[in-house]
């Protein structure tokens, strides 16, 4: 090349760096280049004419796009997270910055980028060229910091404080903030500290919250939305044209059939079927319903609108939901992307529980499918409360004893090994039932002789439990933890979440789904105790933080040993334990094919 050519050549690559980029959208981008992974549903190249309504959401994250803020109250199956990664992988090739994802836990996070993040990077050859293979050596491309030229993505928890500061950032998405802990390692809100690092790029910077809503008034999500211009997505009626929002109201179905469920127009009465939900969502659009504050576009997209989730699925869900406050706030929640507005924070009055005792059929009802137990450890005794559950998580206690022992020696556990073993008898035809799985709490008194207890018999499902820390933690951990003195398998439960559904369920009047049953044998002290705590409303930092607290001069054991066999159930189902064919494979076990051998739980692969 001449002298002449080079200087061509060289003026050639100066003006088209003086030359803007292109104008072009998240949508747009996602077309042209984002391609879903063989891991996936439908893989192949990505077409937002299978999800319309993420169109509007994605394009509001755009550079030219004049909104700093992005909010996204969604249900299940409407792809919400999806669009957050078009919006990454329009950052990394297009507008390039650094950018920060926070997911509820370091643990989410390394899922989701070993089951999305880096699949999306290998099956999309445009953010491929720019990332490098996982683990390469210059450590560009690691488990939780993707390097691509102009920026880098940077992965975390939002347990993890020390990564919610310092280095300022542009963009941030902000996951399933719902399920955020309120205060994170003593340094204040998470959703905070995150905003806070993108300060130096006001006017520039791009903040994405999304979650499905959990409970009303400690929402973040919903505060979110509120100070937001409100968008609902307005689909027509192909009767008569008129647009509107996709509700439950509108949601309809002939007596008895909810298999037939449909979407109703309220200005013709006219029906569209499921068959429609296509067409009628490429003709939706996106409208504000209030002012907002000029700088936050909010949507709200129920699972409504889901093309993967049927309104006869749906109809069937909020049936079997019956008048069970937990699955109807998972439905509210998931369904109709709005707060569980619970009404049951208080628990009922002792007197009202106890006039609810009843003769049951045998120690162990009929209804009573799967028994568990759970154990609580005192300085000169055990307490310990079965209970028997049925379809749709009906409860039975079964029997709450007091094995009187000291807990540092050997007699008080034997009596306890004996009581876990004993077969419990049933009415006449049906066989004696066995207790599944138990929980004994190593948090109190005598830790190391329950680890001593549980070590050996974990292959029995008899697991070592300890409160979890984190007061939004769920009722059941993925893994145990070994990080004791004795390296046994402890498992860290969401006493929170399971006090908030217990005393949800001690009001369901009806039995059913969730309605509890007491013995007559149970004495009064026995309700003193599980009327024993309530949950208040805290404010920490100005946010509404739940908490609970006993009442003055009140055992509380009863309530303790309910909720530790609550999480035996809630370990069982993370197994694979299924109640409601349990319950009719009891009662009818002809009908059903042989249960499979249940999962052993290998201490290899729990670590």
């Amino acid at each position: 090349m001449s002298s002449n050519e080079t200087a061509i050549w060289a003026e050639g690559i100066w003006r088209a760096g003086l030359r803007p980029s292109p104008r072009l959208t998240v949508s747009q981008w996602a077309e042209g280049h984002r391609v879903l992974p063989a891991t996936v549903a439908r893989p192949g190249p990505w077409r937002t004419w299978r999800t319309p309504y993420l169109g509007g959401v994605m394009d509001a994250l755009s550079e030219e796009s004049r909104f700093e803020r992005v909010v996204l109250v969604a249900g299940s199956q409407v792809g919400k997270t999806e669009a957050g990664l078009n919006w990454l992988g329009y950052v990394v090739d297009h507008a390039p910055g650094i950018a920060l994802l926070v997911m509820p836990a370091l643990t989410d996070t390394k899922r989701n980028v070993r089951v999305r993040i880096d699949p999306m990077i290998e099956a999309s050859p445009t953010l491929a060229a720019k990332i490098g293979p996982a683990r390469s050596r210059d450590g560009s491309n690691s488990l939780y910091r993707k390097v691509f030229p102009g920026g880098e993505l940077i992965m975390t928890g939002a347990n993890a404080a020390s990564s919610l500061r310092s280095t300022p950032v542009r963009y941030v998405f902000l996951d399933e903030v719902d399920a955020y802990p309120l205060n994170v390692e003593d340094e204040g809100d998470v959703v905070d500290l995150a905003i806070r690092r993108t300060t130096t790029f006001k006017g520039q910077r791009k903040i994405f919250l999304c979650s499905t809503p959990k409970l009303k008034g400690a929402s973040r999500i919903e505060l979110a939305y509120h100070q937001s211009d409100q968008r609902r997505f307005f689909v027509p009626c192909l009767q008569c044209g008129d647009m509107a929002p996709i509700t439950w109201a509108r949601i309809r179905w002939p007596e008895g059939q909810r298999h037939k469920a449909h979407l109703m127009c309220e200005a013709c009465g006219g029906v569209m079927e499921e068959s429609d939900k296509p067409k009628i969502l490429a003709g939706g659009e996106w409208r504000a319903t209030a002012e907002g504050d000029g700088k936050t576009a909010g949507f709200h997209l129920p699972g409504l609108c889901s093309p993967f989730e049927t309104w006869a699925d749906q109809a069937k869900g909020h049936k079997e939901a019956g008048n069970d406050p937990v699955r109807l706030q998972v439905f509210v929640n998931t369904v109709l992307a709005e707060s569980w507005e619970d009404t049951g924070g208080e628990v009922m009055e002792t007197d009202a529980l106890f006039s609810r005792r009843e003769l049951y059929d045998a120690p162990c009802p009929t209804g009573a499918a799967v028994l568990t137990a759970g154990v609580d450890v005192q300085d000169d005794r055990l307490e310990v409360q079965i209970v028997g559950w049925g379809a749709g998580e009906e409860s039975w206690v079964i029997a709450n004893e007091v094995l009187a022992g000291d807990p540092s020696g050997r007699p008080v556990w034997e009596a306890l090994d004996a009581l876990l073993q004993r077969p419990i008898a049933r009415p006449p035809g049906l066989p004696a039932a066995a207790i599944a799985a138990a929980c004994v709490d190593t948090g109190g008194h005598n830790t190391r002789g329950a680890y001593e207890f549980c070590g050996p018999r974990h292959g029995r499902r008899v697991w070592a439990i300890k409160g979890a820390s984190n007061a939004s933690a769920p009722p059941w951990p993925r893994r145990p933890s070994y990080n004791n003195t004795g390296k046994v398998p402890l498992y860290l439960v969401g006493v929170n979440a399971l006090k908030d559904a217990l005393v949800s369920r001690l009001s369901v009047a009806e039995p059913g789904p969730g309605r509890v049953h007491f013995p007559a044998s149970l004495p009064p002290a026995y309700f003193d105790q599980l009327t024993s705590e309530r949950r208040i409303t805290k404010f920490e930092a100005g946010r509404p933080k739940r908490v609970w607290v006993p009442r003055s001069h009140v055992r509380n054991e009863a309530f303790d040993t309910f909720v530790y066999a609550f999480a035996a159930l809630c370990g069982l189902q993370a197994v694979g334990l299924n109640l409601d064919i349990e319950a009719a494979r009891l009662v009818a076990p002809e009908t059903l094919p042989a249960p499979r051998p249940t999962k052993k739980i290998s201490k290899f692969m729990s670590r």
